[in-house]
């Protein structure tokens, strides 16, 4: 689904991501993992397109989007979350949603002054979809609620409704479950999980609690120092020494820390 080859981001003397080179692989919920510093959100924002790299390219199934704009992505199936909630604190939470809904008829002056039919056409589309999304994340209760009023964890499940209401390939998601409590976190796992299964979407998600990627993902990739570390199952990974090294410390891991 996505592949990055040779990705090179420099800040100043700072390599943040050195020649990184991976897939991703479509239907599939890959993990990105490793200690803080490791470059796993500045990789993120090279493929969703809010930053360009020093060099290397970005393939979404074969074609190349490295220099495309976010919003151009997005059009192909390119999603994303962001680790701190982005929500339009001032709009409802069903607002919220059909901002993301695409309405790119009513946005053409013509067509909403003369081809009104066409464009409520389309924004009643839109509404039944934000309908159906809050619906599926159980957040019906609060489609009313200015969305700056949300708790922490239902503000990140307003970032993945958001993601949806584009009917996206793939979503990034970037450490998702950080900072809610254990019985949403539990909740979003379980509509992730069902997303890909019976809508097939593709996902790859930034996390640090390992417990919670095994029980999400088959495949995970380790960043250490802004480089691929090792790649292989949670299981693999979590008892790699250079991982052990990178990502612990040095300390052996249990399950359940």
């Amino acid at each position: 689904m996505i592949t990055v080859e040779n990705i090179i981001m420099r800040f100043g003397g700072l390599r943040a991501v050195d020649d990184v080179s991976f897939a991703i692989t479509k239907g599939e919920i890959t993990g990105l993992i490793g200690p803080n510093g490791a470059g796993k959100t500045t990789l993120f924002n090279i493929i969703a397109g809010r930053i360009l790299p020093t060099s290397g390219r970005v393939l979404l199934e074969g074609e190349d989007i490295t220099t495309l704009p976010p919003h151009e992505r997005a059009r192909l199936g390119l999603a994303r979350t962001f680790q701190i909630p982005h929500e339009f604190g001032a709009l409802t939470v069903l607002e919220n949603l059909m901002v993301a809904g695409d309405t790119s008829r009513g946005e053409n002056a013509f067509n909403a002054v003369f081809r009104r039919g066409l464009f409520a056409q389309q924004e009643r589309a839109v509404f039944e979809r934000a309908r159906d999304t809050l619906d599926f994340l159980e957040l019906t209760h609060v489609r009313s609620e200015k969305a700056g009023n949300l708790s922490g964890g239902q503000k990140k499940l307003l970032e993945l409704a958001r993601s949806l209401m584009r009917e996206p390939r793939l979503i990034l998601l970037d450490e998702i479950g950080a900072g809610i409590n254990r019985t949403l976190l539990g909740k979003i796992a379980e509509k992730i999980k069902r997303l890909n299964a019976e809508r097939g979407l593709t996902f790859c998600l930034i996390e640090h609690d390992l417990d919670y990627v095994s029980r999400l993902c088959g495949d995970v990739i380790v960043m250490a120092q802004g480089s691929v570390l090792t790649r292989g199952s949670v299981d693999q990974v979590r008892h790699d020494e250079r991982v052990i090294e990178a990502y612990f410390g040095g300390g052996k891991y249990e399950v359940g820390t």
